[in-house]
């Protein structure tokens, strides 16, 4: 069995759960290739036998002879594995260092545990949607799909920007204000979630089309049936922009267009038996508790 590792910088509350991870791929023989900045990091530590593993730095360097690609980190960090998995089918397992995540949902507390799970099999593996965009070959040209979202921000701190959207190029509206988000069904319990997009099932086919702080009060998010285009293009005084696709960001000026669909293949996520969405929502977002307690 290989693993390959991806993962960012922790601080000393997740040593010993690290030194366990490694002392499971000890006691199993499995075959491991560790990110090479993260493996540089660990070799700081100094407390796990980093010297028998090999690394990788970037995504050409993953093949499809690798059986569960880990991410160990939060959910920015799991983003981060998607340009490295890409169309591998690599189930992608997300390990969190830090606090509860809807992507890296396993926590310390349950490696062993989980890892038992793993090897004998013991999990389900689940599809998930990615967006890609076009811009025409102008930007994000190494990897132009996002799991979560991309979105388009004003630039500045001025004045709003205007945003004319077009679905299969039929006029849908020019949303005025701070930007527009579109998300995946992963990624609306992100960045729209925060400015008031819906939570959607991960496996609905849908686009969630978010507008950031609309200056028209009766503009709310919609919800579109994944089979359709988004084509944004963009005008300001300020003439500068920012488009994201997760977690990079680029500048643009209004004379680019851009076109977001459905990515034509999907991103493998393992999860163990005992999770599900639900019980990840009720956790995370606390849904149920009484803070009279």
């Amino acid at each position: 069995m290989k693993f390959a590792i991806y993962g960012r910088n922790f601080d000393e509350s997740f040593e010993d759960s690290i030194r366990k991870v490694f002392e499971i791929f000890d006691n199993n023989k499995v075959e491991v290739i560790i990110y090479k900045p993260f493996l540089e990091f660990i070799k700081e530590k100094g407390n796990v036998p980093i010297s028998i593993y090999s690394s990788f730095s970037f995504p050409h360097e993953i093949s499809s002879d690798i059986d569960f690609f880990i991410s160990i980190g939060g959910d920015g960090t799991f983003l981060e594995t998607i340009p490295f998995v890409k169309d591998l089918n690599i189930p992608v397992i997300g390990i969190n260092s830090g606090r509860l995540g809807f992507l890296a949902d396993i926590s310390r507390d349950e490696i062993c545990a989980a890892f038992d799970d793993i090897f004998n099999r013991r999990y389900r593996i689940e599809e998930r949607v990615l967006i890609s965009l076009d811009t025409g070959g102008k930007l994000f040209t190494d990897f132009n799909y996002a799991l979560n979202e991309f979105t388009i921000h004003k630039k500045d701190s001025g004045s709003m920007i205007t945003i004319h959207t077009y679905m299969n190029d039929e006029y849908l509206n020019s949303y005025w204000g701070d930007g527009i988000i579109v998300s995946t069904p992963t990624g609306s319990t992100a960045y729209s979630l925060s400015v008031g997009g819906p939570i959607v099932i991960p496996n609905s086919e849908n686009l969630i089309l978010s507008p950031i702080s609309p200056h028209n009060l009766t503009v709310r998010p919609i919800v579109l049936p994944d089979s359709n285009s988004i084509t944004f293009s963009v005008e300001g005084r300020g003439g500068s922009f920012l488009a994201s696709l997760d977690y990079r960001s680029e500048s643009f000026d209004s004379s680019m267009s851009f076109t977001v669909r459905r990515a034509n293949f999907k991103v493998q996520i393992l999860k163990l038996q005992n999770q599900s969405f639900f019980s990840t929502l009720r956790n995370k977002l606390m849904w149920g508790l009484d803070k009279r307690n």
